[in-house]
């Protein structure tokens, strides 16, 4: 299958889909290989794939857990400059769909500890969420609000242009 993801004149394009998963006081994040950052796991959404269905894809691919999209929590229009890997030096745009997952707590254990691309997965503790490096960077300074709310929060993010 092909992602949603152009590229043009140091410029990219991509949309995204991600979930975040809770356990007890911890959420499951990436850590990345290419910078010192954790991110939400997930991947790029295929043409003629619902968001949630590429949520639930990646996050089964990336966790070896068969979560659930519970809810959508989050919908990102993220600009930045990309840093690393096959972004670097390019001026970044990804429309991101953020839900919170649920899985069946016999599931958990399951839990790769390093993705298929050799990132390792870490469950950070909920409390210590804006002492980490997270991108996009507002999941730190809102993880409350993601977490609780009931209605869909829309961000703009382009602090890291």
């Amino acid at each position: 299958m092909t992602d949603i993801d152009l590229k043009t004149d140091g410029r990219k394009f991509r949309y995204r889909a991600g979930g975040s998963l809770i356990n007890g006081d911890k959420i499951l994040f990436v850590r990345s290989s290419v910078g010192d950052y954790y991110y939400v796991i997930g991947g790029g959404v295929h043409i003629g794939e619902s968001s949630e269905e590429a949520a639930e894809r990646e996050f089964s691919e990336e966790t070896g857990i068969n979560a659930k999209a519970d809810r959508l929590a989050v919908i990102c229009e993220n600009f930045f400059k990309g840093k690393g890997g096959n972004i670097d030096g390019l001026d970044c745009h990804t429309l991101e769909f953020y839900y919170l997952m649920t899985a069946d707590g016999k599931d958990i254990p399951k839990c790769k500890t390093i993705n298929d691309e050799g990132e390792k997965l870490v469950w950070l503790t909920l409390g210590c969420i804006a002492e980490n490096n997270i991108k996009p960077s507002f999941i730190k300074d809102i993880i409350d609000e993601i977490t609780c709310r009931k209605d869909v929060i829309h961000i703009i993010e382009d602090s890291d242009r």
